[in-house]
């Protein structure tokens, strides 16, 4: 018997008994999953501002130090903010470098943990746009907030291969000396845009 077998002989001589998978926890359902949504992203270290339509963002936008003083915008949603960095005209992900400022709109947030999920198809060939820029800007339409990542889950397609990812704030890290640092590797700052 070569050492190989014997090992895993011995693995299995010694598994652990078959054990019944966990029941999935009951379904929770917030009063209000706007407002919980708002408050869980906001305790994550972003910032919430409500807006009646995507039009506002504008306005909202220009009120934003962080967005006035920036010199190089990319915006991935047409007609909002003055975007000046063309993102079809870029080949390498390293010409995103020195990006003040990402716009980019979210499909769904979910109510308990603050997440909002932005499919690759939102992104386009520069999916590195949300850790490179220093300022994130996101969009989420207010009537499509749900309660839980199991409900999340749900609702995520990929027809093709694809990419996405859950954005919950910017970004943050408590591994040094376990203090808390926002903006350790990418976005400095998150704000998102409630819309409707």
């Amino acid at each position: 018997m070569s050492s190989r077998d014997a090992i895993l002989a011995a693995l299995r001589r010694n598994a652990p008994s078959a054990m019944p998978l966990p029941e999935a926890p009951a379904a929770v359902a917030f009063a209000d999953p706007e407002s919980q949504f708002a408050e869980a992203f906001t305790s994550v270290g972003g910032k919430v501002i409500r807006v009646a339509s995507l039009g506002n963002v504008n306005t909202e936008l220009g009120n934003i130090e962080s967005y006035a003083q920036a010199r190089s915008i990319a915006s991935l949603i047409p007609g909002i903010g003055r975007a000046n960095v063309d993102l079809a005209a870029l080949t390498d992900p390293h010409q995103l470098e020195g990006t003040d400022v990402a716009i980019i709109a979210g499909e769904f947030g979910v109510a308990e943990n603050g997440a909002v999920w932005v499919p690759g198809s939102a992104l386009g060939l520069h999916r590195a746009i949300f850790v490179v820029a220093q300022h994130l800007f996101l969009t989420v339409p207010a009537s499509e907030i749900v309660h839980t990542m199991h409900q999340a889950y749900d609702r995520i397609r990929f027809e093709h291969l694809g990419f996405g990812v859950f954005i919950s704030g910017p970004s943050k890290t408590a591994d040094i000396e376990q203090s808390l640092v926002v903006g350790a590797h990418g976005a400095r700052s998150c704000t998102l845009f409630l819309v409707g």
